[in-house]
């Protein structure tokens, strides 16, 4: 498609990376999330009561 114009596919090329880094910072968010849920279901579960 030699008849597009530089600027459109420096556009695309733009749209591609915007939307990989917010794909990446989206998914980082979510891991983090997921990674605190654990910690926390670990430590509730790895609390153990006082036995006097």
């Amino acid at each position: 498609m030699p008849q597009m114009s530089p600027l459109l596919w420096l556009n695309l090329y733009i749209f591609f990376l915007l939307s990989f880094l917010l794909f990446l910072i989206f998914n980082y968010f979510l891991t983090q999330t997921d990674k605190k849920q654990k910690l926390l279901s670990n430590f509730s579960t790895n609390q153990k009561p006082w036995k006097w």
